[in-house]
């Protein structure tokens, strides 16, 4: 009964809110547009870089691992793991500022404290 009152009052704020919204999806693109992260694994022999549109940008391997790559197919699924695992450690960064973007534009807009609407929040890499 609470989170039907709540939800309630979430809508209600978004509806108050309604001009102010229609530009907040623009505002969020253009602060995660400056936004890169990097994320690495195997001690920095990998090394991937993100942007805010949850876009990898790069992938940097180390020397010694891309000799090693050539050695044999054990070292080559290894490497493929270690490329994975900076990957999603980079994109799992992004998501936090994103994450951060739009919490900040919900408090701007006056929505903070709005409950998680049936685990939309999930869609930008877990809900709270």
């Amino acid at each position: 009964m609470l989170d039907n009152m709540k939800m309630l009052g979430a809508l209600g704020a978004l509806m108050k809110n309604k001009d102010k919204l229609a530009g907040a999806g623009d505002r969020i693109k253009r602060k995660l547009e400056g936004v890169r992260v990097t994320g690495s694994a195997g001690g920095g022999a990998v090394t991937a870089h993100a942007g805010g549109n949850l876009q990898v940008t790069a992938i940097e391997i180390s020397p010694a691992l891309a000799n090693g790559m050539a050695a044999d197919e054990k070292t080559r699924l290894a490497a493929g793991n270690l490329i994975a695992e900076a990957v999603n450690d980079a994109l799992a960064q992004a998501q936090v500022r994103v994450r951060e973007a739009v919490d900040t534009e919900a408090k701007a807009l006056g929505l903070d404290g709005i409950p998680d609407l049936g685990g939309l929040g999930g869609l930008l890499g877990g809900g709270r």
